[in-house]
């Protein structure tokens, strides 16, 4: 079972979170100068004051870190033309600042990073792997040609969907 931190306790570790000095913290503490530097040392080392320190400081790094849902929601409010950045101009008359909307570059590259974290039923998407796959495809033939050495160059290769490969030259 968890004990709960005397009201010295909790005023030492939230001044060595803050501080980072452990000295420092038992004397806001409340312990005299002579004996802070030992007891703030032995605090450090109680079981119930390391846990929430530790605790404590999991929470505020959380807290610094963007989540994907916030890059997300950053993202749209690029993209939407919604977050301002500011602009400084000097001129002769003096120093000016002001705000804009990101410019349509930018804004594209917002969309386009939002779309890799939903690809789903794009249209756009499905065409483009589409693409990917049959370029990959006539990569692979072509390489299979080379190993084999079956190069048709100088001859016309019609493709029929329906029917497959035929060789024009082999017609005549």
């Amino acid at each position: 079972m968890k004990r709960k931190l005397t009201p010295k306790q909790q005023r030492f570790a939230d001044e060595y979170i803050k501080s980072g000095n452990a000295a420092d913290a038992a004397r806001k503490a409340g312990d005299s100068k002579r004996s802070a530097r030992s007891v703030g040392q032995e605090n450090l080392t109680k079981p119930d004051i390391k846990q929430y320190i530790d605790e404590q400081m999991a929470e505020i790094a959380s807290k610094r870190i963007m989540d994907a849902t916030e890059a997300v929601e950053l993202l749209t409010r690029i993209a939407r033309g919604e977050e301002k950045e500011t602009v400084i101009s000097s001129t002769p008359e003096g120093v000016y600042e002001s705000q804009k909307e990101a410019d349509l570059k930018t804004r594209i590259s917002a969309v386009k990073e939002i779309l890799k974290r939903y690809p789903g039923d794009d249209k756009l998407v499905k065409a483009q792997i589409r693409k990917a796959e049959a370029e990959a495809d006539i990569a692979e033939a072509k390489a299979k040609e080379v190993r084999n050495g079956d190069s048709n160059e100088g001859q016309t290769l019609i493709v029929d969907d329906v029917g497959g490969i035929e060789d024009e030259d082999a017609g005549s």
